[in-house]
């Protein structure tokens, strides 16, 4: 993250940027996806953590979902703090780099469990009759998980590298990808991290979904209520995963793509690197909206979350009535 008025190095250019939007646009995203991503990813995991032992296999996913989300959210008022301070970093190097990390640890650690939730699905989809899809129980699913976070973490591990503190105008600073100096190293980094950590999942997403839709749209008078509701159920996963992308990943990270090329390219004129900045750092905040939209993905999918909550508001909303009169 560099400052308002801010140095950056493009190849052998040196550019200064005028970024006083930041002060107004990430505070207030930020603040936002805390204050309804913490209780929401909260409330996600007691539930799940309550119905322990019937867990579903897509609930088990849901639960590593909500912990990468809960960890990212609890990171965001150091952010806040930061851009609120016109980019001022008083709490060192190694948090400077851990923010980071957490930033690009749950942005791929959600798309990774995104992708096996999806294909969960479109194996009960399209494959309900596989024998290998069926055996694979609970404790596949946990060994999936931690496959999860360790690709997850070993993806994002160059964070520690590449992001850290420094000085600009005399102000304590820290960097988003890397200092200014470092975008030529960072750049084969970033776009392995592109590759690997959203393109290779859309792409498998993408697939699960053309199959599931193909499935999905076939004629079905005949059909029981039982798959009509699984149906339904496939349904909505698919429309909250595909506003997901839509608006968290898509866009940040062909903004990002775009930005890292130039970036990183010689005899860039100023004024269109500040331009391709400004869009990439526009849509770095909205990448954190997927903390919110994942519990809402999983209230949507999940119809027994559903009732207990109705069921908890309901009693609640009686007692309300009872105590006004």
């Amino acid at each position: 993250v560099e400052m308002e008025n801010h140095t950056v190095v493009a190849g052998t250019n040196s550019c200064t940027f005028q970024e006083e939007f930041k002060q107004v646009l990430l505070p207030l995203v930020y603040s936002v996806v805390f204050v309804v991503g913490l209780p929401l990813n909260v409330i996600v995991i007691v539930q799940i953590w309550l119905s322990r032992k019937v867990l579903t296999r897509t609930a088990i996913y849901m639960l590593n979902l909500a912990m990468a989300d809960l960890l990212y959210v609890c990171s965001l008022p150091l952010l806040i703090y930061n851009y609120i301070q016109k980019d001022y970093w008083p709490f060192g190097d190694f948090t400077c780099k851990f923010v980071r990390f957490q930033f690009y640890s749950n942005l791929h650690g959600s798309i990774m469990f995104l992708t096996c939730i999806s294909i969960q699905r479109y194996l009960g989809i399209c494959h309900p009759l596989s024998s290998w899809h069926k055996k694979r129980g609970k404790r596949f699913t946990w060994k999936v998980c931690g496959g999860v976070w360790v690709v997850v973490i070993a993806e994002c591990l160059p964070t520690f590298v590449f992001a850290s503190t420094g000085i600009q105008r005399n102000r304590t600073v820290c960097y988003d990808l890397s200092p200014p100096d470092r975008s030529a190293s960072y750049f084969p980094y970033g776009m392995t991290l592109t590759v690997t950590g959203f393109l290779l999942p859309f792409v498998a997403i993408l697939g699960c979904y053309c199959n599931m839709t193909r499935i999905l749209c076939q004629k079905d008078e005949m059909i029981g209520l039982a798959v009509r509701k699984k149906k339904d159920k496939a349904i909505r996963m698919v429309v909250i995963v595909v506003i997901a992308f839509a608006i968290s990943f898509f866009p940040f990270h062909l903004t990002k793509t775009i930005y890292l090329i130039i970036r990183s390219s010689a005899g860039v004129p100023c004024l269109v690197l500040q331009a391709f900045a400004i869009a990439y750092k526009c849509t770095r905040p909205f990448a954190s909206m997927n903390s919110v939209l994942d519990p809402i993905l999983f209230y949507f999918t999940q119809r027994k979350f559903r009732e207990s909550t109705r069921h908890l508001l309901d009693k609640m909303s009686s007692k309300w009535r009872h105590n006004a009169c």
